[in-house]
C-alpha cells in the first residue's frame, strides 16, 4: 500500500519521519520547496524532545504522480474543498483521506469525496517548523503525550481504519473514538484556549498558563467552549485520559479557583508549544483562526450561546493579519 502526507509542515514532517522509520512507504508532500529540498538532501530532521534524521520520500505537489491508498491531509484549512478536489486524481478508487487538520474539517472533506472515504484524527502534541528539512517536536516525547484520537465520518471501512491506526501508532498512542465529534471538540477546546491566545500574545502555551491575566482568559474560553458543546448536545471526550469538563468546568467559586490552579498543570507537557497560527502571523501569512476559535463562535451563534472571548480573539487576529496589531503581551489590554 502507498501512503502520503499532504501538507507536510512541522507536524507532518515529524509524523512522516516516524512512519518511515517504522518501515512504511510514505511520501511527504509540501509546497515549501526549501523544506522539501532539505529532506531530500539529508532526510527529515526531528529535533527538540527527540533527535534523529530519517530518510523519507519528499516531493512538491507538482511532482505528484502516484495514486495513494491513504492520504493524511495536514494543510491549513483556508480552501479545503478545492485542496481535496485537487487530490482526487491521486487517490486510488478505494483510497481515503484522513484529515488531521485543526477544528472540524471532516465536513468539507466529505463534501468532495463522500463520508465513506473520510476519516479524521486529532493530534494532542505540537511542533514548530525550523525549515530546510527540520522540525522541532515541542511536546514531551512520551507515548501518553504523543497521542491521537481517530475516527470515521460515516464510513465502515474497518480495514482502512486499522491501517491508519497502525501508521499513527508508529509515533504514539491512538484512541479510536466512537464519539469522534466529541474527541474533535476536546482538541478544539484546547486549541481555542491556547492557540488563539498564543497568536494574540506572541507566547508559548506555558507562558500563557503561568501569567494570571492570560490564564483567566484561558479559563473563560474553556468555559465558553464547554457551554457551546452542551448547547449543541456534543459530549466532550477525555483528552489523553483526562476529563476536561470534570477538571476545568465550574459553577461555584471554589471549583472556579481549583480550575484556575489546575490549568498550568494540565498544559505542562506542552508548555513549550508555540501555536501554528502565531508562526503564520510572524511570517505574514493568513492563519486558521476561523477554523479554530471561529468554529466555536459559529456553533455558539447556531445554538444561541454567547462566546464573547472567542469572538474577540477572532477579531484581534483578523486585524493582526491586516497589520493593525502584532503579537505582543500588550494585546491583553484589548480584551473587554
Amino acid at each position: 500500500m502507498k501512503y502520503a502526507i499532504y501538507g507536510a509542515g512541522a507536524m507532518g514532517t515529524i509524523l512522516g519521519a516516524y512512519i518511515a522509520k517504522a518501515g512504511y512507504d510514505i511520501d511527504l508532500i509540501s509546497r515549501n520547496e526549501a523544506h522539501i529540498k532539505g529532506i531530500q538532501a539529508h532526510g527529515a530532521h526531528v529535533t527538540g524532545t527527540q533527535e534523529f534524521y530519517q530518510k523519507v520520500n519528499a516531493l512538491l505537489p507538482s511532482e505528484m504522480k502516484e495514486q495513494y491508498d491513504i492520504i493524511f491531509l495536514m494543510t491549513k484549512q483556508l480552501d479545503n474543498e478545492q485542496v481535496v478536489k485537487n487530490l482526487v486524481p491521486y487517490l486510488k478508487t478505494d483510497g481515503v483521506i484522513c484529515t488531521m487538520q485543526n477544528g472540524m474539517p471532516e465536513l468539507s472533506v466529505s463534501n468532495v469525496i463522500g463520508k465513506d472515504r473520510t476519516f479524521g484524527s486529532a493530534m494532542a502534541w505540537g511542533a514548530t517548523m525550523i525549515g530546510n528539512g527540520s522540525s522541532e517536536l515541542t511536546s514531551e516525547a512520551t507515548n501518553e503525550t504523543l497521542s491521537f484520537s481517530l475516527g470515521s465520518f460515516g464510513t465502515h471501512q474497518e480495514e482502512k481504519l486499522e491501517t491508519i491506526k497502525q501508521l499513527l501508532e508508529t509515533m504514539g498512542h491512538v484512541d479510536v473514538e466512537e464519539n469522534f465529534i466529541g474527541a474533535r471538540w476536546a482538541k478544539l477546546l484546547v486549541n481555542s484556549a491556547f492557540s488563539g491566545l498564543s497568536a494574540v500574545l506572541g507566547a508559548t502555551f506555558g507562558e500563557i498558563a503561568q501569567n494570571k491575566k492570560s490564564r483567566k482568559l484561558v479559563q473563560l474560553i474553556i468555559k465558553e467552549c464547554i457551554e457551546v458543546a452542551h448547547a449543541a448536545q456534543i459530549k466532550i471526550e477525555p483528552i489523553q485520559g483526562k476529563n476536561i469538563e470534570k477538571l476545568l468546568d465550574y459553577h461555584g467559586w471554589i471549583k472556579k479557583q481549583i480550575s484556575f490552579m489546575i490549568i498550568p498543570l494540565a498544559i505542562k507537557k506542552h508548555k513549550n508549544l508555540k501555536s501554528s497560527m502565531l508562526q503564520d502571523i510572524e511570517k505574514h501569512k493568513p492563519c486558521e483562526i476561523q477554523a479554530i476559535n471561529g468554529v466555536v463562535c459559529a456553533y455558539g451563534d447556531l445554538h444561541n450561546c454567547e462566546t464573547p472571548i472567542n469572538d474577540q480573539i477572532v477579531q484581534i487576529v483578523l486585524e493582526m493579519e491586516k497589520g493593525k496589531y502584532t503579537p505582543s503581551w500588550n494585546n491583553i489590554s484589548l480584551f473587554r
